[in-house]
Formats: C-alpha cells, sequence, structure tokens
C-alpha cells in the first residue's frame, strides 16, 4: 500500500551529467519532508553515473544495462516506489524550494485531481535565467490538428497564470501524478505506453487520464526552472531518432484516444497537419518514413489498447471537444486556501 503523504520522485537519466547534480540537489532542498527519489539511469556514457554514486546514500539509482527509453524507465521507477504521489521529473528541471508541498496542496482540493502540474520558466542549458523570465509551460493544451502544446510557453512572466486552473494535461517534465490514478489507467501496467520510447508520452497520459475521468490542475505557486530542447520550430537542430519518435507518436496517440465523433469534428484541422508532416517525412525527413512502418507493425496491439482506452472511457466526447482549442483552454478550480475555509467550516458545524 502507498504510503498516504510520501512523495515519490522519478527520473530518467541519458547522458545528464551537465544537469543531473543540480536538479537533485534542488530535490533534496525541497521543505516537504516526505519524500523518496528513484533516478533510472539508461546507460550514461557521459559521466553521468560517476555524478550519481555520490548520491547513492540519498536517493535510490538503479543502473540498466541499455537505453530503454523514457516512458519504459520511467514505468521501471514508478514500479519500485512507494508513495501515494509519483513526481516524475527531467534532469534538465530545477525546483524551487516549495514546489513539491504546493502540489501536494493543490492535488488535495479534491479526490478526482489525478495529475498537478506548476509553473514551469524557461532556463538556458547552463543553467543560466534569463533576465527577462520566459514561461516554459503551466500545463499542456490540444489544439484541433492534434498538435499539444505548452500553455504560455516563450511568453514573459508578467505575473500572469497566478490561479489554480484545471487544464489538460501536465508536462512530464514536472508532472505529479497520483498513485490511484496511475493504477487506474495503466494499460497491460503500463502508466507510460514505452510503444512512445520518448516524446508525447505524458500528452498520451493526459488525454487517457481525460478520458477516464480524471482531471489536473495548474497550481501557481509551485515553481521550477526548466531547460527545454524541443520546442516549436527547431526540429531541423534535433536528432532524426527525436523527430522520428515525434512523427510516430503523433499517430499513435490519436490511434488509441480518439474518438470517431471527435475526429469528425476537427478532420480538417488534422487532414491538413497530416499532409504536412508525410510531406515533409517524404521530401526532406526520411528517417522518420520508420515511423509509419513501426504503426503498421504494431496495428493489432494498438487497437488492443484502444479497445481497451475506449470501453473504460468515462466521459462524452462533447466534454474532451471542449479541450481541443487553438486558444489554451483552462477551467476554474477552486484555490487551496477555499478548501481549507470549507473544510473549518465543516468542522465548526460539527
Amino acid at each position: 500500500m502507498p504510503q498516504n503523504n510520501l512523495v515519490s520522485v522519478t527520473i530518467v537519466t541519458y547522458n545528464s551529467g551537465r544537469f543531473i547534480k543540480r536538479c537533485l540537489e534542488s530535490v533534496l532542498a525541497q521543505r516537504y519532508p516526505y519524500r523518496e527519489i528513484i533516478v533510472i539511469d539508461n546507460n550514461s556514457t557521459d559521466g553521468t553515473i560517476d555524478i550519481l554514486e555520490q548520491f547513492e546514500d540519498r536517493c535510490t539509482v538503479v543502473y540498466n544495462d541499455e537505453n530503454r527509453g523514457f516512458a519504459a524507465a520511467q514505468n521501471q521507477a514508478i514500479g519500485i516506489s512507494s508513495g501515494a504521489w509519483v513526481l516524475t521529473l527531467n534532469p534538465d528541471v530545477l525546483l524551487l524550494p516549495n514546489f513539491i508541498q504546493e502540489l501536494v496542496d493543490a492535488g488535495h482540493i479534491d479526490p478526482k485531481i489525478g495529475t498537478v502540474c506548476g509553473k514551469l520558466l524557461a532556463m538556458t542549458a547552463t543553467f543560466d535565467i534569463p533576465a527577462r523570465p520566459l514561461v516554459d509551460s503551466t500545463g499542456i493544451y490540444f489544439n484541433p490538428m492534434l498538435r499539444h502544446l505548452d500553455r504560455g510557453s516563450q511568453e514573459v512572466d508578467n505575473g500572469h497564470y497566478l490561479k489554480h486552473e484545471y487544464v489538460f494535461g501536465a508536462t512530464a517534465a514536472a508532472a505529479l501524478y497520483r498513485r490511484e490514478m496511475i493504477e487506474n489507467i495503466a494499460l497491460d501496467g503500463e502508466f507510460f505506453d514505452s510503444d512512445f520510447f520518448v516524446y508525447r508520452e505524458d500528452a498520451d497520459v493526459a488525454w487517457r487520464a481525460q478520458l477516464m475521468g480524471w482531471s489536473c490542475i495548474y497550481a501557481p505557486l509551485a515553481r521550477g526552472y526548466h531547460v527545454r530542447n524541443v520546442l516549436p520550430g527547431n526540429r531541423r537542430a534535433l536528432p532524426p531518432a527525436i523527430n522520428m519518435h515525434s512523427v510516430k507518436n503523433r499517430f499513435l496517440m490519436r490511434m488509441k484516444n480518439i474518438s470517431g465523433e471527435l475526429y469528425r469534428q476537427n478532420w480538417f484541422s488534422i487532414t491538413m497537419r497530416d499532409l504536412a508532416v508525410v510531406g515533409c517525412c517524404l521530401v526532406r525527413e526520411h528517417s522518420s518514413l520508420k515511423a509509419f512502418w513501426f504503426l503498421a507493425k504494431n496495428w493489432k496491439r494498438v487497437m488492443a489498447k484502444r479497445r481497451l482506452i475506449q470501453e473504460q472511457r468515462m466521459v462524452t466526447t462533447e466534454e474532451i471537444a471542449t479541450w481541443f482549442s487553438y486558444k489554451p483552454v483552462s477551467k476554474p478550480a477552486p484555490s487551496k486556501e477555499f478548501v481549507e475555509m470549507r473544510a473549518g467550516a465543516k468542522i465548526a458545524k460539527t
């Protein structure tokens, strides 16, 4: 049974030597006392292992003998964790000291909150903070082309995004997941779909969670910094393998989660984007054509996952459709202060 107050921080490293020391130090400096830290290394060769050895007395560190990918390694970490909450964390993230406490407090606002995210601000690869702070993410949203984007990405942080809000989902760079939700939406024992390997696995989880009746809340006072390498517009600078997984996972996510009615509502936008993606693969990005071979080869297995998801869905297409917009969608949520006040009033009446 998970420990009710314990937060399991799960980190996957792969050649993360320039980031991981400061990331772990920021986790160890958290004011929230009930935590365990689990690190899975995917066979790094850049000195990451030498750094991790320095933290073995304060963290559980597992060294894989191959690169299993982010999704599978996160599942591995979650499998050996014991907290009622799991905080997935990228090694290129720095947390401010109250980050975990603010996430946990927000998660207790409602038992159907399965995911909590905070405000991530942009940071350079050298861990320098820009003079003009830029937002990295305040949750993720989908547009009608089935692109998932980070809410507020690259906006100057001028003090907005100050309220608790329900959002579609969270970037797994720093997302708090309720154990009960993890177990509820897992497919064949997998929370993150290992077929994704890397990239978009968090959007897939967010979509599946929404279908199964779980919500995601944004906690404005949970703050941290993130080095983001993948942004719209910098595709050509990314390794071919990342781009291939990006293409594969765009279609994999849709095959599993979208309803026929939601597809019909957005078919034109989806088709236009699909044509652009396929055209790019045919004309310029030939290495990404492997994505379509993967989808064809694994069609039956993916469709089996789809059947499980659609059989367990708890919400209507109309409800899901409200989240798909060209502008970021959020919905009002009570603040933790409101919930505490309401709980106090109930106690006073008894």
